[in-house]
């Protein structure tokens, strides 16, 4: 008589933690902020620095949701000369060409392609084209989709300049 007792506790047992434990089918929402995403990939610290000196760590790291289109560190690189350091140095211009990046809401890549522009939460529009890949203005999306808790990240190979 133990035996099928000992067998139903064990049943029991399963069905409490396959309770307990989040089903693969639904979507987990990630533990981390689109600024913690991006520092953690160790591809963005040239982006990271500038979000500090433009005070917008906060504001990333804040509810959302947003879209950032974020440039590497190789992107930022190929800026001309001593562009990136007058940059650091105007943090109202900083500002702008960061907030150029960043558009309200989730948008992730399905929905993108759709899109033939989008506007900033600089106040601008970035054009978008889907013909040939992704572009924004003319960044190349070579990685789409890294979804943070306030949004998503979509990794771009050119740093995009307000107009």
């Amino acid at each position: 008589m133990r035996k099928p007792f000992a067998v139903s506790i064990a049943a029991f047992a399963i069905v409490a933690l396959s309770l307990s434990v989040p089903s693969r089918g639904l979507a987990q929402q990630p533990a981390k902020d689109i600024v913690d995403t991006a520092v953690a990939a160790g591809s963005f610290t040239t982006l990271a620095k500038a979000l500090q000196a433009a005070g917008l760590v906060d504001t990333l790291k804040g509810a959302g949701p947003f879209t950032v289109f974020a440039p590497t560190d190789e992107a930022f690189a190929k800026l001309p000369a001593g562009t990136l350091d007058a940059l650091l140095a105007d943090k109202a211009k900083l500002t702008a060409v960061l907030t150029y990046h960043v558009v309200p809401g989730r948008v992730m890549a399905a929905d993108i392609v759709k899109l033939k522009s989008a506007k900033t939460v600089q106040g601008q529009s970035v054009s978008i084209d889907a013909s040939n890949g992704v572009k924004v203005d003319n960044a190349k999306v070579v990685k789409a989709d890294i979804v943070a808790s306030n949004g998503v990240i979509h990794v771009i190979d050119s740093v995009i300049l307000p107009r």
